[in-house]
Order: C-alpha cells, then sequence, then structure tokens
C-alpha cells in the first residue's frame, strides 16, 4: 500500500517493522546458551579419559600394594594379638600358681617358726630344770648350809659303796662340832640340812634335795 504526500507528489513505501529492545536481549542469550553447550559438547569429547593414563595405572598399582601391606598387617596384628593373649592369660596362670605357692611358702614359714619357739621354750625349760637340778645337787666336799647348799632333805642319787662318810657340823667348827654323821655301807641315804651347818660328803656321789 503507498502513501501519497501531497506535497511533494511523490508514493513512498511503507517504513520497514523494527524489533523491540527486549525481545533482542532473548534472542541473544538463547544463542549463547547454545554456543556454550556445543562448546562444552566439544571439549568433553575432546578430553582424554582419565583413567587410560599411566599416571592413573600407577597410583591404582600402588593402592593395590598399599591394601596389599595394610591387610598383611592387619593379619599379622590379629597372629601377635592371638600370640599375645595366649601368652598373658599363660603368664596369670603362672602367677596365680606363684602366689599360691608362695602362701603355702608362708603358713610352711610360720609352722617352722612356731615349732622352733616351742622347740626353743623346751630348751630353756629342761635349762631352767638342770639348773634347778643343779642347783638342788651336792657332791663330794664340805659344803656351808645356806651359802652352798639350799636347807632342805637330800637323798643319795645312787647307791653309795661301803667307803662312803657323811657328817654335817656346826658351820665354823671345821668340823670339830660334830651334829651328824654316818658311815651307812650301802643303800641310799638320807639327810636334812639347816642352816648355819656345814655338810661334808666322801666318797658318797651326789646327793639331790628331795
Amino acid at each position: 500500500m503507498f502513501n501519497t504526500d501531497a506535497s511533494d507528489g511523490l508514493t513512498q513505501a511503507p517504513a520497514a517493522t523494527q524489533p523491540k529492545p527486549g525481545r533482542r536481549k532473548r534472542v541473544f542469550a538463547v544463542i549463547a546458551a547454545v554456543v556454550l553447550l556445543v562448546g562444552a559438547t566439544a571439549a568433553g569429547t575432546a578430553l582424554p579419559d582419565p583413567r587410560a593414563s599411566d599416571a592413573y595405572a600407577s597410583l591404582m598399582a600402588e593402592k593395590t600394594s598399599a591394601e596389599g601391606e595394610r591387610d598383611a598387617a592387619k593379619s599379622s596384628y590379629s597372629a601377635l594379638k592371638t600370640k599375645y593373649d595366649t601368652l598373658e592369660n599363660g603368664m596369670a596362670a603362672r602367677e596365680s600358681k606363684v602366689a599360691s605357692k608362695e602362701t603355702e611358702v608362708g603358713k610352711a614359714d610360720a609352722a617352722v617358726k612356731t615349732a622352733e619357739a616351742a622347740v626353743k621354750a623346751r630348751e630353756e625349760a629342761v635349762t631352767g630344770a638342770e639348773k634347778a637340778k643343779a642347783a638342788n645337787t651336792v657332791g663330794d666336799g664340805t659344803w656351808t648350809v645356806g651359802s652352798d647348799v639350799e636347807p632342805g632333805t637330800y637323798r643319795a642319787a645312787a647307791a653309795v659303796g661301803s667307803t662312803c662318810y657323811w657328817g654335817i657340823y656346826r658351820s665354823g667348827s671345821n668340823g670339830g662340832d660334830i651334829i651328824e654323821n654316818d658311815i651307812p655301807g650301802g643303800g641310799r641315804p638320807v639327810v636334812t640340812l639347816s642352816a648355819g651347818q656345814d655338810f661334808n660328803s666322801t666318797r658318797c656321789g651326789k646327793w639331790e634335795k628331795q
């Protein structure tokens, strides 16, 4: 359709329709997206597969070796742990036996000490008895009653012979003041001694206080 301009009498063609600014931006965005998609696809097909590289293969080999070493170490640890537990249990059992033996030894030591104490007590008792007997025993010689021998009744420890003589004197008389004397000739004679006396025994053996 033509327009007629009355001023110049020329007929002009209609003006071309221009696109709106917002529509132009959307078109550019779509084109950019398509370009990026195509570029990314091209780049993806162009990059090599990393799993096909020597470095990847080397790393995988190292990983496999490390895993093998790890598994071997775990196995070795498990074996050592089993041995350790066995040894520890054995040691615990032996320690228990040792403790039991130590207890038995302690009891035995206590029994020995008790027995030793009893023996010592008996020895002391025997020694005391022997000392008391010795103190109450008179042999041949002249003795002052009250200082050398205890007053009391004494009897010959064994049968005397025919040469036995005994005499009781007043102390300090040097045998001059005879209180009593005898030649028994046999048997086990008996004498009674008091303080202030001297007692003489000749070839009569021992006299024991009764």
